[in-house]
């Protein structure tokens, strides 16, 4: 192997892998490449625990991770080089458009809703809800994906209100075993503004869609939802997740009584690497009032 391309210990390094030929996805990795299909970009500490019911080994897992790259069907996404100290975080895997096509030819493929806009923020809302995905499973709660709510009829993510929309980060649903409760995501990075005069998207102006969309219960005629929809936004810091609750209770309507809010970061940095273990399935979520509240089953 070509020591330019290498570490000191002559590995792989993020730049470069050795290609190998002749590498097909066992059912564990299948497991992989239909998880990053359903969510986006994973990072190797996720998809190691999504499989951990079957494979506890972490290292022999990152070795099949490495080799499902070195046989084209994983790839690196060039963002997260960008991180401080980036050699030491876990690899964020992507699907490769050989690992697309593979999927497709065991029919497996789907047609998901994956987060667009900003890449990081695109990541910090996939790893919400696969750490979501994970954790429910694992107490018997099926995930449902936004393409299957929207298969309902035929509707966009992007909710019709007067000359705009509300388009959330992310929509999905949990079965707890026959009973049904529906989610819109947001995630706050810190970038979005408290007011904005421009059509854009700002905090007053989130807040005064979902209130609408809640109170005329839009949600029910436009994706033909029978549960309840909650709305969960996601905060980079502790102090702005206070603001924000702050600004709902100054509101009138009943969006108080259908909102859940955590943080998942300190001084704006989004640690969404702790997601797992802990999980924000089973970890309380702040309500207006200063109530807590989960989203697990019980």
């Amino acid at each position: 192997m070509n020591t330019a391309t290498t570490d000191s210990l002559d590995r792989a390094t993020f730049h470069h892998i050795a290609p190998q030929t002749h590498v097909r996805p066992t059912g564990r990795e299948i497991r992989w490449l239909k998880h990053i299909e359903r969510h986006g970009p994973q990072s190797s500490q996720y998809l190691f625990e999504l499989t951990r019911d079957t494979h506890r080994c972490r290292d022999t897992a990152l070795r099949q991770m490495q080799k499902l790259r070195a046989g084209g069907y994983l790839m690196l996404p060039r963002q997260q080089r960008a991180t401080e100290r980036a050699e030491f975080n876990p690899y964020i895997y992507d699907l490769t458009r050989k690992a697309k096509e593979h999927l497709r030819d065991l029919g497996l493929d789907e047609p998901t809703i994956r987060p667009t806009g900003h890449w990081w923020h695109g990541f910090t809302v996939s790893c919400v809800t696969s750490s979501i995905d994970i954790v429910a499973a694992r107490d018997g709660v099926r995930y449902i994906p936004a393409h299957e709510i929207l298969a309902r009829n035929g509707a966009d993510l992007a909710i019709p209100i007067g000359r705009s929309k509300l388009i959330p980060d992310q929509l999905f649903a949990l079965d707890y075993g026959g009973s049904y409760r529906a989610f819109a995501l947001e995630v706050d990075r810190g970038t979005e503004p408290k007011t904005s005069r421009a059509n854009r998207k700002s905090w007053t102006r989130s807040i005064e869609q979902y209130r609408h969309v809640i109170e005329n219960q839009l949600y029910r005629t436009h994706y033909g939802l029978k549960a309840n929809l909650i709305v969960l936004w996601v905060f980079a810091s502790s102090s702005k997740q206070r603001r924000f609750l702050e600004m709902v209770n100054q509101s009138e309507g009943a969006l108080k009584g259908c909102l859940l809010t955590q943080c998942i970061g300190t001084d704006g940095d989004m640690q969404v690497g702790r997601l797992i273990p802990e999980g924000m399935y089973s970890a309380p979520w702040l309500r207006c009032g200063d109530q807590e509240a989960t989203i697990a089953k019980g």
